[in-house]
């Protein structure tokens, strides 16, 4: 089987600062490099005190590249937005012509988010390079692309060999705006040797544990308080459960008063940021996984719980629709505090809706590295052959 040469270009990778953002690109990377070689190529933002009017530097720390050879560019920002996207623009092209430089022509580009869509396309016609998207925005779905945002990715996704959304939904989102493409759905990836049910047994204490994963951010998108609210009801009739909150955000502290205010100080933990080990560790402790979200493209964590082995409650907010069946969850209206505290009600009587194996194996089928590399090799094969 021949390797192909794949340089991945993304605005999203893990830094030492921001070591979970990104994590989804990283993750199809490295499904990539089973089948592929893959070269990453990181187009940060724009850096004030840089000195030079651009710079690209190989990330050594072996902890951040886990094996792929990771290359990140920044430029030197200008005060002319129009001005400061074409030096945006040239700094792409530059970084992509020092890797070709140092040995590496790739076969094809794969881009992730239509921004970096945008010098993709460029490239790809300008070096007769086949060009693929991968999608992940959640804007799409939330109808809040516009102006010249919406121009950019009618362009990047036009121009595209071929625009890889992650959900039906997604690419039904981005359908919406007009944008006419070759599609196909390629979901996240999940290692299922990090994400597995270990060695727990079916819980036998009368205390069930729930676990959120997420962002506490301001735009209040993953729903928490809806969530907080659902186990304040749910609280009025029952005591045998206890919600751990894992994530952190500026919404974090408003949250924490609301625990105050519902008095559910002693049934609700925030943890704060964790790292992927960590978060496996809080999936395996747990015996129900909730997703509260209003709009979801995929929901990684939600496909994460599933490879644990939990069965999950989530809302009908998109992506997670897709792949959640009557056997391994529950699906219920979105932004809608009761019908999520029936939800957990229904699953807390229910739970395991199937034992954490047969649920693992389920999600490994869909989300493995193994399963999405290949998909994307032939992918890459398909459009490599066509060229």
């Amino acid at each position: 089987m021949e390797r192909l040469k794949v340089l991945f270009i993304t605005p999203w990778y893990p830094t030492k600062e921001q070591q979970v953002e990104g994590l989804f690109v990283q993750e199809h990377a490295k499904a990539v490099q089973l089948y592929d070689d893959v070269v990453v190529l990181h187009c940060s933002e724009s850096y004030s005190n840089l000195r030079q009017s651009w710079r690209m530097q190989q990330e050594t720390d072996k902890s951040l590249t886990e094996g792929i050879p990771t290359y990140r560019s920044c430029y030197r920002p200008f005060p002319i937005p129009k001005i400061r996207y074409l030096i945006y623009l040239c700094t792409v092209f530059k970084a992509f012509r020092r890797i070709v430089s140092q040995g590496f022509r790739p076969h094809i580009i794969h881009a992730h988010i239509y921004e970096v869509g945008v010098p993709a396309v460029l490239i790809g016609k300008l070096y007769r390079i086949p060009v693929v998207i991968t999608e992940h925005f959640s804007q799409f779905p939330r109808k809040i692309i516009g102006g010249i945002e919406k121009c950019k990715a009618k362009f990047a996704f036009e121009g595209a060999d071929i625009v890889l959304p992650v959900s039906n939904f997604l690419q039904k989102a981005i359908e919406g705006y007009g944008i006419r493409a070759r599609f196909q759905v390629v979901p996240n990836v999940v290692d299922p040797d990090l994400f597995n049910p270990g060695s727990s047994s079916e819980a036998k204490e009368r205390l069930k544990y729930v676990l959120f994963v997420g962002s506490l951010d301001l735009s209040y998108n993953k729903g928490v308080h809806y969530l907080l609210h659902a186990v304040a009801l749910l609280r009025e009739h029952r005591d045998d459960w206890f919600l751990d909150i894992v994530g952190d955000g500026p919404a974090r502290e408003e949250y924490e008063h609301m625990v105050e205010d519902l008095a559910l100080s002693d049934r609700v933990t925030f943890h704060g940021l964790k790292t992927k080990e960590e978060v496996a560790g809080f999936m395996r402790k747990a015996d129900i996984f909730v997703l509260p979200s209003l709009f979801e493209t995929f929901s990684v964590v939600t496909a994460e719980a599933l490879a644990t082995g939990l069965s999950v409650l989530a809302t009908r907010s998109g992506g997670p629709e897709e792949f959640i069946t009557d056997d391994v969850g529950l699906l219920v209206s979105p932004g809608d505090a009761k019908a999520l505290c029936e939800g957990l009600d229904f699953i807390l009587d229910n739970f395991p809706l199937a034992s954490r194996k047969h649920i693992h194996h389920y999600a490994k089928g869909l989300f493995s590295p193994t399963v999405v590399g290949a998909k994307l090799h032939k992918t890459y094969q398909s459009l490599k052959s066509s060229n």
